[in-house]
């Protein structure tokens, strides 16, 4: 036998035992990988498939935390029935059925140490053990809070707020949602049980402005429906900014509803309004409500200095107002702008509808005199005869007259075209192009005729044409059936 047919015999023989493993491993049929929660339940099912001939003595569940660490949570046996041999699993576990062919298990009162592999082990003759292996993932829901953490406005920059997911597995994720500048920083602390506790915190540069705003924090975490959400509101401390507001310019001798209001921005909120006057005590026609300086007469007298002064429990601050007093109120200024665009509304408005009537009346008296436009379409025009007809149609004398004669207006301009116009066979070859762009030269009898620009020639004298000619020279015009185009209809 060759080496060859050697080799090939080994292999075909190793496969055949791989396969055989395969079948006898798949016999015990049990589930990949079940998820639960601590205080839960979970059911570890397992059964054996296509026995035939192998003949079941006993299955045993063992529980392995750590690998190649085994204990015996359960074993049935047909005749001895179910024993718990693992003391941290009595009460807690029991056989779901009770049989060799599927013996299935409950654990009840799950704990975060309960998470491992369990093994579904059958004793079988004459194959031996046979098993399957199922993995117990457990997952515990974290425990969120959030807070956010007072601090005074300053140049360094210091924790605001708090975020953490407390005792979850697996690991939560946190973040956080503001329109304030800071940088946030996370730590994650493994617990015994198995999960794992998740800190963060935001840090910024606190400042007055800060104060209020929101921020929020998110936690994720695969136990959670949906993100857990935090919304919260910084909380910057800082001393009182006082402003005094109320005076109108017009404080006149004898007025008496003149008022200053001492406002200030702190926090935490002002405890304590002081009004005093620089030049010591308050004018007597003066008196005070709170952060209110109330003045029952304008006189002399508050021709002064005010001041007033807030605290709280990080400072004070202090801001002073001078009052003018004058003679004579200030004339009242009214605000011409709204009256007189309402005016130049209504008028507008008028002419609208002074416009609409009488478009409406002009139409309605067009419509009775039959001013119109047609119900119908007009019939084409008639023709009344060749174009030649109506040239050597005669004219009368004056109409002619009327023609040649120059415009007297001085003022009347005649219009060119950019380019001549048509060229007919009544143009006189001998004339070159006519002048004015195809038009005719007009010439009053009068004086001398003009010359001819082309040809710097001098025409000859002028005689006046007997009548016959001219009725002669118009019957000669067509040489054509017409130069006149054809009427369009449109």
């Amino acid at each position: 036998m060759s080496d060859f047919t050697m080799i090939n015999c080994c292999l075909i023989l190793g496969a055949c035992l791989l396969s055989s493993q395969v079948v006898w491993s798949q016999r015990v049929r049990v589930e990949y990988e079940v998820t639960s929660s601590p205080n839960g339940s979970v059911n570890l099912r397992c059964e054996f498939t296509n026995s035939g001939s192998t003949k079941l003595t006993q299955v045993s569940w063992m529980f392995e935390r750590v690998e190649g660490d085994r204990h015996n949570i359960a074993v049935f046996h047909p005749l001895y029935g179910a024993s718990f041999p693992n003391k941290d699993f009595v009460g807690r576990v029991q056989f779901t059925q009770g049989s060799l062919e599927n013996p299935s298990i409950r654990i009840d009162k799950l704990r975060m140490s309960d998470a491992g592999r369990y093994i579904c082990e059958y004793a079988t003759y004459p194959s031996g053990n046979e098993q399957g292996t199922t993995t117990l993932i457990m997952q515990a829901k974290p425990k969120n809070s959030a807070t956010v953490i007072p601090v005074q406005a300053g140049s360094s920059e210091v924790v605001v707020a708090r975020c953490e997911a407390a005792q979850g597995k697996p690991e939560a994720t946190i973040s956080w949602i503001t329109a304030t500048a800071g940088r946030y920083n996370h730590t994650s602390v493994p617990e015994m049980d198995g999960t794992v506790t998740v800190k963060s915190e935001y840090r910024m540069i606190p400042t007055p402005d800060e104060n209020g705003k929101d921020i929020t924090c998110l936690v994720n975490q695969k136990t959670q429906n949906e993100p857990k959400t935090f919304l919260l509101k910084l909380v910057v401390e800082y001393p009182p900014t006082v402003r005094i507001e109320g005076y109108d310019n017009n404080w006149y001798m004898g007025r008496t509803d003149a008022v200053l209001i001492c406002e200030a921005d702190a926090n935490p909120e002002p405890t304590n309004v002081t009004w005093t006057a620089a030049s010591g005590q308050l004018p007597p026609s003066v008196s005070v409500d709170q952060n209110r300086l109330l003045v029952r007469k304008v006189d002399e007298t508050v021709n002064t200095t005010f001041v007033c002064e807030v605290k709280n429990s990080l400072g004070s601050a202090k801001k002073e107002f001078s009052a003018m007093v004058i003679d004579q109120p200030l004339p009242k200024v009214t605000s011409a702008g709204p009256v007189i665009g309402g005016i130049i509304a209504a008028v507008m408005i008028l002419c609208l509808i002074g416009a609409g009537v009488a478009m409406y009346h002009k139409r309605r008296q067009r419509t009775e005199n039959g001013e119109g436009p047609p119900n119908h379409k007009p019939p084409p025009p008639m023709k009344s005869g060749s174009s030649t007809e109506m040239l050597n149609k005669p004219q009368d004398k004056a109409t002619a007259i009327t023609e040649t004669q120059p415009l007297s207006n001085p003022e009347t301009y005649y219009y060119e075209t950019n380019s001549g116009e048509p060229v007919t066979d009544l143009d006189d070859d001998n004339m070159g192009p006519p002048a004015n762009g195809g038009t005719p030269n007009v010439w009053d009898g009068s004086g001398h005729p003009p010359d001819n620009e082309s040809t710097n020639e001098t025409l000859p004298p002028y005689a006046p044409a007997d009548q016959n000619d001219i009725e002669a020279s118009h019957a000669n015009i067509a040489r054509e059936e017409s130069f006149v185009s054809q009427p369009m209809l449109v």
